[in-house]
């Protein structure tokens, strides 16, 4: 297992990422996984520029996010949009990082890790670290028994759980993290697993995205994801209608 170094749910939050990628474990991972919802936010084209310079070390997953703001960037999108940000993040991509996005697998095996943004099967799907066995064995039907690691993002809290022999991972969130302040990512080595949070001066953060974003909203957006957390509790609640399957 090389070691590995996940960061999901970024959503264009450029001075979250830039800490992350700051630090000495991420700095030496022989990889760096991306797992969904990489540029929907108020930086996603600088967001997107730092993480193609790293070159081929970045392994790239779509999440749901991703998806969308394709869509939207090429007129297809017939829904009612999910935020006020991801319209505006759909136009300011170029050319080229749409098709980037557009590109990319939704699930990513390295060895026996299986990475992908939701679910296997399906980039929104909602799981929680405390959905029964029973939904867990549902989302994992058909899974070869050869996955003994699945590592996600999307709920935007870190977890690491054990379902049925096989270790499920959520890496939590870079960009809009749930639970504790600070960018939350997870580090595979071959000793095994860690969560980890990395700090952040989130009124520094806010001021840059304020100064830097062209997004209306960004003083409200700010408010809201950098200046202020979701505990844990909060976000379950929120979350589970939508897990229940």
């Amino acid at each position: 297992m090389t070691t590995v170094a996940v960061l999901a749910d970024i959503h264009g939050v450029l001075p979250a990422l830039e800490a992350v990628l700051a630090e000495a474990d991420v700095q030496s991972a022989e990889t760096i996984v991306l797992a969904g919802d990489i540029a929907s936010g108020p930086q996603p084209v600088e967001t997107l520029d730092v993480l193609t310079e790293l070159g081929d070390r970045v392994v790239w997953v779509r999440g749901n996010a991703d998806r969308e703001l394709v869509e939207m960037a090429r007129g297809q999108y017939d829904k009612e949009a999910p935020d006020a940000v991801s319209p505006w993040a759909a136009g300011q991509l170029r050319p080229d990082q749409v098709e980037l996005l557009a590109g990319l697998p939704t699930t990513v095996t390295i060895g026996d890790v299986l990475f992908c943004h939701a679910t296997p099967r399906d980039d929104e799907e909602m799981v929680l670290v405390d959905s029964p066995i029973s939904r867990w064995s549902e989302v994992f039907g058909g899974l070869p028994s050869a996955v003994r690691t699945v590592v996600c993002g999307h709920t935007h809290m870190p977890f690491a759980r054990q379902v049925d022999r096989r270790l499920v991972v959520n890496a939590g969130s870079v960009g809009m993290p749930y639970g504790a302040p600070g960018p939350s990512w997870a580090l595979l080595t071959a000793d095994g697993v860690q969560l980890r949070r990395t700090a952040l001066d989130s009124a520094a953060a806010a001021e840059r995205i304020v100064a830097q974003s062209s997004y209306p909203g960004r003083e409200e957006w700010v408010a809201e994801y950098l200046l202020t957390t979701y505990s844990d509790t909060e976000a379950l609640e929120a979350f589970r209608p939508r897990a229940e399957g």
